[in-house]
């Protein structure tokens, strides 16, 4: 059984689904929305009180104002809201790509509310040697996405990620943009809010790694088996040295909890419970 929750959030109201029994997990994406992760938390649900929900703007969740930006800090206090909803003081979290990136922002900020993050493939692209090269690429992007449209910035997109030249790539592998969500219409709203409102300000999210070194939760870096070649791996691997840990393999690509749902819950399950 499923139960939707609807959240006062800063400027506006979160949808939020809950799933299962059991210890407290959040899985957060950015852009993607709880439809992305669906079958990771059904997957998860037989042992996981499992909370999946639509970031801000993003889907069935609302923003007063939709010309906002988001930011990395923003989702990172709404996630916080959904545990003062829940009435719990701390949970487990696992972010992917930009869900990754709010899942640091929640260590950083609010260090006492996560016990373990498993921040999977985080596009922290200031971590790079040529972070000021990746950040003009972005801005083109956003750029190709005012002038061109959403179909061509998704490929400018595809192409800088990596996703055409990585082992995995494919229509099944590795999604342009957004999973499907409500509508086509609610997919293009989103993609174009990913573009106006989302990809700068998480790109350009650079981590306090002194504040995560320091904080109480435990952190994992996950990498995809299959991500090699990705922006996101690349990433994922410079967060892992400056932290000093050795990242976590999870199956599949950048989008492996699509791809490979039980395969992917069961390292998740055996990350989450293992030190």
């Amino acid at each position: 059984m499923t139960i939707t929750h609807t959240v006062p959030v800063s400027g506006g109201r979160l949808h939020c689904e809950i799933r299962g029994a059991g210890p407290l997990l959040i899985l957060t994406g950015a852009p993607m929305g709880a439809a992305a992760l669906t079958s990771l938390a059904a997957a998860l649900a037989h042992d996981h009180t499992v909370v999946t929900h639509d970031p801000r703007g993003i889907g069935r969740s609302i923003l007063d104002d939709p010309h906002t930006d988001s930011t990395p800090d923003l989702r990172a206090a709404d996630l916080v809201a959904v545990l003062d909803t829940l009435g719990t003081e701390s949970a487990d979290v696992f972010g992917t790509s930009g869900g990754a990136v709010t899942g640091l922002a929640v260590a950083t900020l609010y260090p006492d509310r996560v016990r373990t993050l498993v921040a999977h493939e985080p596009p922290l692209l200031e971590l790079l040697p040529d972070a000021a090269e990746r950040r003009a690429a972005v801005d083109a992007m956003i750029d190709t996405f005012r002038r061109d449209g959403l179909a061509a910035a998704w490929a400018a997109f595809m192409d800088f990620a990596g996703f055409e030249d990585a082992g995995d790539a494919g229509p099944d592998a590795q999604p342009a943009g957004p999973p499907p969500g409500e509508s086509p219409e609610q997919d293009l709203a989103d993609g174009a809010r990913f573009f106006a409102h989302e990809i700068r300000g998480t790109t350009r999210y650079l981590p306090d790694l002194a504040a995560l070194a320091a904080a109480p939760a435990r952190l994992v870096v996950g990498i995809g088996a299959e991500s090699r070649g990705l922006e996101t791996y690349a990433t994922s691997v410079a967060l892992a040295e400056a932290l000093a840990l050795a990242p976590k393999e999870f199956p599949g690509g950048h989008a492996g909890f699509m791809e490979q749902p039980e395969k992917f819950a069961a390292v998740l399950r055996e990350t989450l419970t293992r030190p």
